[in-house]
C-alpha cells in the first residue's frame, strides 16, 4: 500500500504541465472523497463483525480472552458455598521454558468489574505470559458472565481459598506459597482474603488496585466524587431491584467510558475509520473483551459500594465478616507489591497507596507488623495499559515476576521498586532491566498527594448520608419496585443498555448487512487509499484534534464542576452537623486504634532480640554483616539477590527459602533494635578459624559489591566489618 502511495506522488524530477497543477486541488478532493467512501463501507463492515463476534462470545457457556489454553481444575458452581468462579491450570505454549518444579506457582485474578475474564492472559507479551517464560507454573481464576443466585462476596472469597488451597496441594515441592496478581478489582478481593487466611500466600501483586476510595487530588481524581453526588449507594440498590436482583456490569462499562468522553466518543471510532486498514484485527481483538459485559448479584454490588466506593471501610480495617472477623490489612504476612500509575485517572496513585498512610503512623509501624510494601508507579500508562500493554508486561511485570524470591526475602519495611535499563557489563542473563528495591518513608506516599482532614470529613458526611438515603430507599420504596419489577422487563433493560445496544444494532441478523459485507469485499480488491500527502487528509487529521480538544475541554468542566458541587454540599459544616459529624473531633479519623495486644506483643518480640542478639554462628554473622553494609545506600539490586541465590546453591548444608527468609528478618530486625551492639556481636558468632573467617568476610564483600555501588558510607562499613572478620588471628572476639 506504502509503494502504491508513494507513485502516486510525482517525483522531484517529474515535469507537471500547468493543466496538472491547476487541476491538482481537484484531483486530491476526488482522491480523498473515493478514500473516505471506501473507509466509511470498510468501518462499518467492522461494526458488522464487531457484532457477530459479539453475538458469538456471549453465546459461549465460558466466555473468555485467554490467549492461552488450559485446564479448569476446579468449578467453584460445586463448592459448599457454590460461586460462579473457577480454578483453570494454564498450559505453557511449546515456546516456552520447561516449569521448574521448585518455582512457586503464579496465580492471576482477573477483576468482574463488568467485563469477562481473561484480560491477564490477553496476548503472549502479558501477566502469565511473563510467569511462563520464567518457569514458573500458573494458574488462573476466572469467573462465568451469570453469577449463582444468592453467591456473595464473602463466599467468593471462600472459593477462592479454596482455589489457593489446592494450587498448593498440587506444588509440594515449591519453594515458597503462591505468588498472586489480583488486577483491578480483584486486587482488593485478593488483599481482603490474604488478611483472613495469611497463610496461603506468597508475595501479592495488587495491579491497578483502587483500596483508598477517598483518596485523591483536587482538579484531578473525579470519580471519588461519584458516590456522593448520585446521593449514595440507593441509586445502587434501585438499580440492582429493577434488574431483577442482578446487577448489569454494563453500567460499571459506562462509568469507565464516561470518564473519557473524547476517546469513547471520538477517538476510539475515528482512530478505527482514519486508519481502518491496519487496524481493524486489533480493534476486534480488545472489542471482544470490551464487550463481554458480566453480571453480579444485585446484593454483592451493594456490599461494594456500601464498604468501599463509599464507605471506604477496607482502608481503614472497619469491614466485619458475617462470622464477625474483622479484615484488616495489617494482619497480612507477604510482601504486597502495589503497582499503579500516574496517568489513571481510574485507581491513581493516591488510591492505589494511601491505604498506607491509613492504616500505619509511620515505617516504624510498618515493620512492627512484620509487613514488607513495595511499589511501582508508572510514568503515564492508562488503567487499561497496566493490564493489556505489551511493554509494561515485558518491562514490569517481567522483573516482579523474574525477582519474586528476592520481594518476598526483603526485611520488613515501605519499598520503592525502581527499574532502569541493564547496565553495561551485567549479565545478560538478568534481562534487559535491573530492578532496585529502595527504602522510602510515609511521606513519599504523601508527596503524591493527600486528603486534608477538612477533605476526610466531606467524604465521611457522604458516607452517612448514603447510609441514610439506602434505609429510607429500603423502607419506603424497595418493596413496592421488587413488586413491580418482571424479570422480562428486566431482561429488556440489559438488552437495551447504551453499553450493549451498539453491538446488538450491526450484525449479520441487521437487515441489509449481507449487502454490507458483499460491498466491503469489493472495496477491498479496488482499494485506493489516497496519498498521504493530501491536504484534505491532512484537514481531516486537524479536525479530529479540534474535535478531541472540544471535548476534553467540556470533560474538565464538567470535572470541576463535580468537584466544586461535591465540596459545596458536603463540605458545608450545616450539612455535616446535620449528619452527626460536629459532635465529635475524632468522627472523620481514619486510623484504626493501637490494638494492646499487639503491642505487647512487639514489646515482647523486642526483649526476646535484645536477649539473642549475640545468638548464631557463620551464616547468621554474614547475613548481618551484609545487611549491615547494604544498610549504608537503604537500597539492593537484583544483583545482589543473585550473588545471595548463587551462594546459597554452594552452601553444602542446603536451606530453604523460608528458612533463610526468617534468619534474614531476625537479624535485620537485631540490626535495627540496636545496631551498634548488633555489629559488634558478630565477632562473637565466627569461628575461630582465622581462613575460615576471611572467606566468609570475601563472601561479604561479593554479595554487598554485586551492584556495583560506589558509596563512601559503604566502603566505611566494610571496612568496619573487615577488621571485625580479621581479627580472629588473635582468637574470636567478645560480645559486648
Amino acid at each position: 500500500m506504502l509503494e502504491r502511495q508513494k507513485q502516486e506522488l510525482p517525483s522531484a524530477d517529474t515535469v507537471q504541465s500547468p493543466w496538472q497543477v491547476a487541476l491538482r486541488p481537484l484531483q486530491d478532493a476526488v482522491d480523498f472523497a473515493l478514500d473516505g467512501a471506501q473507509r466509511t463501507v470498510l468501518f462499518w463492515d467492522v461494526m458488522r463483525r464487531r457484532g457477530n463476534q459479539y453475538l458469538d462470545h456471549a453465546s459461549q457457556d465460558a466466555p473468555h480472552v485467554l490467549h492461552f489454553n488450559g485446564e479448569v481444575l476446579i468449578d467453584g458452581r460445586m463448592l459448599d458455598r457454590p460461586v460462579n468462579y473457577g480454578l483453570v491450570r494454564i498450559d505453557p505454549p511449546a515456546d516456552a521454558p520447561p516449569t521448574d518444579r521448585r518455582a512457586r506457582p503464579v496465580v492471576v485474578v482477573d477483576p468482574r468489574a463488568g467485563h469477562g475474564p481473561g484480560i491477564a492472559g490477553f496476548k503472549a507479551d502479558s501477566e502469565i505470559g511473563m510467569a511462563l517464560k520464567a518457569g514458573h507454573p500458573c494458574y488462573f481464576i476466572g469467573f462465568l458472565p451469570d453469577p449463582v443466585p444468592g453467591q456473595t462476596i464473602e463466599d467468593v472469597a471462600a472459593a477462592e481459598a479454596v482455589f489457593l488451597e489446592a494450587v498448593i496441594a498440587r506444588h509440594p515441592e515449591a519453594e515458597g506459597k503462591p505468588f498472586v496478581i489480583g488486577n483491578c478489582q480483584a486486587g482488593w478481593a485478593v488483599l481482603m482474603l490474604a488478611a483472613l487466611r495469611p497463610e496461603l500466600f506468597g508475595p501479592i501483586l495488587v495491579a491497578g488496585s483502587p483500596l483508598s476510595y477517598w483518596a485523591g487530588v483536587h482538579g484531578r481524581n473525579p470519580m471519588r466524587y461519584s458516590g456522593g453526588l448520585l446521593g449514595g449507594s440507593a441509586l445502587t440498590a434501585l438499580t440492582g431491584d429493577l434488574g431483577g436482583g442482578l446487577f448489569d456490569g454494563a453500567w460499571l462499562v459506562q462509568n469507565f467510558e464516561n470518564m473519557n468522553p473524547a476517546n469513547t466518543l471520538w477517538s476510539k471510532p475515528y482512530g478505527l475509520y482514519a486508519r481502518v486498514d491496519s487496524e481493524e484485527a486489533r480493534y476486534l481483538e480488545f472489542e471482544r473483551w470490551w464487550g463481554g459485559h458480566v453480571l453480579l448479584n444485585a446484593g454483592e454490588m451493594q456490599w461494594i459500594v456500601d464498604n468501599l466506593f463509599v464507605g471506604n471501610r477496607l482502608s481503614t480495617a472497619r469491614i466485619v465478616t458475617g462470622s464477625g472477623e474483622m479484615v484488616d490489612l495489617r494482619n497480612i504476612r507477604s510482601p504486597i507489591v502495589c503497582f499503579c500509575s500516574d496517568g489513571d485517572n481510574i485507581t491513581p496513585p493516591q488510591q492505589a497507596l494511601g491505604w498506607i498512610l491509613d492504616l500505619y503512623a509511620d515505617v516504624r509501624d510498618i515493620r512492627a507488623h512484620g509487613q514488607t510494601i513495595v511499589y511501582s508507579v508508572h510514568a503515564n500508562a492508562g488503567h487499561l495499559g497496566i493490564f493489556v500493554s505489551a511493554a509494561v508486561a515485558r518491562k514490569e511485570y517481567a522483573e516482579f515476576v523474574q525477582n519474586i524470591d528476592f520481594i518476598d526475602c526483603l526485611p520488613p519495611g515501605l519499598y520503592e521498586a525502581v527499574i532502569r535499563p541493564r547496565p553495561d557489563g551485567a549479565d545478560p542473563g538478568l534481562g534487559d532491566h535491573i530492578v532496585s528495591f529502595e527504602e522510602r518513608t510515609l511521606d513519599d506516599i504523601r508527596a503524591f498527594g493527600c486528603n486534608s482532614p477538612e477533605d476526610d470529613r466531606a467524604f465521611a458526611a457522604a458516607a452517612r448520608l448514603s447510609e441514610i438515603n439506602l434505609g429510607l430507599y429500603r423502607t419506603m420504596l424497595q418493596p413496592w419496585v421488587r413488586l413491580m419489577t418482571l424479570e422480562p422487563l428486566a431482561a429488556a433493560v440489559r438488552a437495551l443498555h447504551p453499553s450493549r445496544l451498539p453491538y446488538e444494532m450491526v450484525n449479520d441478523r441487521t437487515p441489509g448487512a449481507a449487502m454490507l459485507a458483499s460491498v466491503a469485499e469489493t472495496v477491498r480488491e479496488h482499494r485506493r487509499p489516497c496519498a498521504s500527502g493530501n491536504p484534505f487528509l491532512a484537514a481531516q487529521e486537524r479536525l479530529s484534534d479540534l474535535m478531541e480538544t472540544l471535548l476534553n475541554a467540556w470533560r474538565d468542566r464538567r470535572d470541576r464542576t463535580a468537584e466544586e458541587m461535591f465540596f459545596a454540599i458536603y463540605g458545608s459544616q450545616a450539612m455535616q452537623a446535620v449528619l452527626g459529624l460536629c459532635g465529635a473531633a475524632e468522627s472523620a479519623a481514619r486510623r484504626p486504634a493501637i490494638d494492646p495486644a499487639h503491642e505487647r506483643y512487639v514489646r515482647e518480640r523486642i526483649d526476646d532480640l535484645r536477649r539473642r542478639i549475640a545468638d548464631g554462628g557463620l551464616r547468621e554473622a554474614v547475613t548481618r554483616a551484609v545487611l549491615y553494609a547494604l544498610g549504608a545506600t537503604a537500597s539492593a539490586d537484583e544483583r545482589t539477590f543473585a550473588m545471595i541465590q548463587r551462594l546459597r546453591a554452594q552452601d553444602p548444608e542446603e536451606q530453604t527459602l523460608d528458612v533463610f527468609k526468617e534468619m534474614l528478618r531476625e537479624q535485620f530486625f537485631q540490626l535495627l533494635i540496636d545496631e551498634e551492639r548488633a555489629v559488634d556481636a558478630i565477632g562473637a558468632m565466627l569461628p575461630s578459624d582465622p581462613a575460615t573467617c576471611n572467606a566468609a568476610f570475601e563472601t561479604v564483600r561479593q554479595v554487598v559489591g554485586a551492584d556495583e555501588c560506589d558509596s563512601p558510607e559503604r566502603g566505611q562499613r566494610l571496612v568496619r566489618l573487615e577488621v571485625l572478620f580479621r581479627s580472629h588471628q588473635n582468637g574470636p572476639a567478645k560480645a559486648a
